[in-house]
């Protein structure tokens, strides 16, 4: 996301409270409810309301397995926080509290304890997993499934102009509902979609990363009842849902800043002082301390306060709307936005805390870094470091930046080209478990994939390939299987909208009359490999051997006692001839390979000829 909000606005720092919130307003509690039945039975209620700290007395109607704890006040009047301790006995119901004024008043604060949520008598959460196939949406971008809410009332940016990329373009949640059945045809199992809470900033809010209300889902997608029967329909098809989440930064209109706790919430500098972007540091035994705190503490942007991490009241928020969301929604996985950014002690206790409510449920981290050493560090990995990474695991930039795009754009050499992608690979020793890392071609800050290799269909083809057949958990961004093209300069150019989400498109790429016949072809090609994936047990678990590429040519196996598919990626153009018996330790007890996408069938004892620009992907069969 380190692209995606490029304003530049004068830089102004206050401890003077800017305060929003009229006599009028009625009292706020966030979280919103809560449920009975959690692993963790300790809950901060973060109160809001003109001068609510002036309350003499706060106190909680006697309810069986709920005690009020402690009262926290904070410097500004407008905040307290309010510590329970919930038994695992407690039954769903209504809390009430009273805040005693004085002689003259006492306000009553109602708060609901719901039942947890099943589905069919199970858990929603299902978890994601290596056998899964995640699609990329920016929702503004994707489809308009109700023209009611392009614009709310209200809200700061009013922009509805599909002719300038940097402008709100009117995609909701409801547009997604109405094309789920063209992802599950094309294979995909799993939607991430980048954020949804409420951005209620000036302009550039269609990527959703500068939040100002934590418990508000944008009503410009179509607020929490969207979602809810969006997450509804993708549960009852069989598919997942994975949530954005930012920990590191809010937006400057967020009412958290505006109208701040305390100042203590955020990291403050005597001028503005923005992150270096080196992660190095956190890692780098001759790092100097201002250079870490630079890099951890330091703004993301000028519009993006960094909050401070290390305030237990500012974590409990973060943690507990996480858990919140999670189990309101029933998320199936979270892709964690700028995870070198936040502070590292807090992330291992956010993520422990998601992940003992929910063993199930995946977490992986945005590390857009460079160097193996640097992205292992953030995930479970086998180094005796002081610092040790609990998250599961994280998008593979290395596999991308160092991996398949050099495969694809370099020519062979001893570390270019395939060997690149090829060197990149043989360093999964230092993962607990590379399984868990999601790969991908591109993404929203990411120049598309099909821009990278010249409009080349058949490299895009190869790519395709090899992130349905490579280990990890493969992530497509939203368009590439209709050939979706553009450079990230700037990043709104690789947002465009998909052809046939709005009324009234030229034309409508998710029906294949509204495709041209190449579009048809890397649709089909997508389509065709995502669902072998979906039935094919090595594909989808299996292990994983490679060869050392030979005179360009890159083959690796996926593999179990059940099944064994062969890929031969040969990047030259021209056609390769290979010794077959040189893979004997994979193919001994085959004798034909039969190709996963045309069912073409080849002898595989003796020499096998491979077209230039053509990842062949071939299930091994026996005699």
């Amino acid at each position: 996301m380190k692209t995606c909000c490029k304003q530049q606005l004068l830089w102004f720092i206050s401890f003077l409270w800017v305060v929003h919130v009229s006599a009028q307003d009625s009292l706020q509690v966030y979280p919103s409810h809560w449920w009975v039945g959690m692993k963790q039975t300790k809950l901060q209620l973060l109160v809001r309301a003109p001068d609510i700290r002036s309350a003499r007395q706060v106190t909680l109607k006697p309810y069986a397995g709920v005690k009020l704890t402690s009262i926290h006040t904070y410097k500004n009047p407008n905040y307290l926080s309010i510590y329970l301790e919930i038994s695992r006995t407690a039954a769903p119901g209504k809390l009430i509290f009273n805040f005693n004024n004085g002689a003259t008043r006492v306000t009553q604060m109602p708060y609901t304890l719901k039942p947890r949520s099943t589905q069919n008598g199970k858990t929603r959460i299902q978890g994601i997993t290596s056998e899964d196939f995640i699609y990329l949406i920016m929702p503004d971008r994707f489809s308009n499934g109700d023209a009611n809410n392009d614009r709310i009332t209200g809200l700061r940016d009013q922009s509805l102009d599909r002719s300038d990329y940097f402008k709100r373009h009117g995609g909701d949640l409801k547009g997604i509902q109405n094309h789920l059945g063209y992802l599950q045809q094309l294979g995909v199992t799993a939607i991430w979609l980048n954020p949804v809470l409420l951005n209620d900033m000036p302009d550039r809010t269609e990527h959703g990363y500068a939040f100002t209300d934590h418990y508000t889902i944008d009503p410009r997608l179509g607020g929490a009842k969207a979602y809810h029967e969006l997450i509804d329909s993708i549960h009852k098809r069989g598919m997942k849902i994975i949530q954005d989440a930012v920990y590191n930064h809010i937006g400057i209109e967020h009412f958290l800043y505006r109208d701040m706790p305390d100042s203590s919430w955020f990291h403050w500098w005597p001028a503005y002082t923005n992150t270096t972007y080196k992660d190095q540091v956190l890692m780098d035994p001759y790092a100097a301390l201002i250079d870490k705190k630079r890099m951890s503490d330091g703004w993301f942007t000028q519009v993006m306060p960094d909050l401070n991490q290390g305030n237990p009241y500012a974590a409990s928020f973060l943690i507990q709307h996480a858990i919140w969301c999670t189990e309101e929604f029933g998320l199936d996985g979270w892709r964690i936005d700028t995870y070198a950014y936040n502070d590292l002690d807090f992330m291992n206790r956010c993520n422990k805390a998601l992940l003992d409510e929910y063993p199930q449920l995946h977490l992986f981290g945005e590390t857009w870094v460079h160097g193996i050493p640097n992205q292992s560090f953030f995930v479970r990995n086998r180094y005796n470091m002081p610092y040790k990474s609990n998250l599961p695991g994280v998008t593979d930039f290395q596999l991308n930046l160092y991996g398949i795009v050099p495969a694809l754009t370099q020519g062979f050499g001893w570390t270019e080209g395939v060997n690149r992608l090829y060197l990149t690979a043989t360093n999964d020793f230092v993962y607990t478990d590379a399984m868990k890392n999601v790969l991908f071609l591109d993404n929203h800050d990411l120049s598309r994939f099909f821009s990278i290799v010249g409009e080349d269909i058949a490299k895009l083809k190869m790519g395709l390939a090899w992130l349905l057949t490579f280990r990890g958990i493969p992530q497509l961004y939203y368009g590439t299987e209709i050939l979706m093209k553009n450079f990230a300069n700037p990043d709104g150019l690789v947002r465009l909208d998909f052809p046939g989400g709005w009324p009234g498109d030229a034309s409508n790429k998710f029906e294949p009359g509204g495709r041209t016949d190449a579009e048809n072809d890397v649709h089909h090609y997508v389509r065709t490999l995502a669902n072998f994936r979906k039935n094919s047990s090595a594909l989808k678990t299996g292990k994983l051997m490679q060869y050392v590429p030979e005179d360009g040519v890159y083959v690796y196996f996926r593999y179990d006692t059940q099944q064994t598919i062969m890929c031969i990626m040969n990047a030259a153009d021209q056609e390769k001839e290979l010794d077959m018996r040189r893979f004997e330790e994979r193919t001994k007890p085959f004798t034909k390979a039969r190709s996963v996408i045309d069912s073409t069938q080849k002898d595989i004892t003796n020499k096998l000829k491979v077209p230039g620009k053509t990842l062949w992907v071939a299930e091994l069969k026996p005699r």
